[in-house]
């Protein structure tokens, strides 16, 4: 869907139908920081399989994902949504503006923190994850080459 919702938006964007413009900037912006939050919950889902591999069972574990992956994004969009819905739009109002002909969020500020900072807090989770799974199958490595040894001798 992020990848439909941003080929048509330069399309839409033409129509100058603002009710258009934030209902596609909103959507852009909600099906991109699912993909995101999907990748986070990937990461997590690597975490349990590879380091906490038994005893772990989570009750509706697959509703818990879907209702984080889908509903995370839909809780910022819905805050952006409720401090301003003019926040989302395309900047025909300005010829500078590099995304005249494309909806988005105008906003600087609101770009940054329900984007950017999204995905910057994406990344650590990941980057701690990965780590956290390289610690676990290294020690697991060396665990089991000590434990070889001692066999062979």
């Amino acid at each position: 869907m992020l990848n439909m919702v941003f080929l048509t938006n330069s399309w839409l964007s033409t129509f100058n139908q603002p009710g258009l413009c934030i209902t596609v900037a909103v959507l852009l912006h909600y099906f991109l920081l699912a993909a995101f939050t999907w990748m986070c919950l990937e990461s997590v889902h690597f975490y349990l399989s590879l380091v906490k591999v038994f005893n772990v069972y989570v009750p509706k574990y697959i509703l818990k994902c879907c209702v984080a992956g889908w509903g995370i994004p839909a809780v910022v969009i819905t805050i952006v949504l409720i401090i301003n819905k003019d926040f989302y739009g395309n900047g025909s109002h300005s010829e500078s503006n590099p995304f005249r002909n494309f909806c988005w969020i105008q906003e600087n500020v609101v770009f940054y923190i329900s984007v950017v900072a999204y995905v910057f807090l994406v990344f650590l989770t990941n980057t701690a994850m990965f780590i956290t799974v390289l610690l676990q199958i290294h020690s697991m490595k060396s665990r089991t080459q000590k434990r070889s040894r001692f066999w062979k001798q």
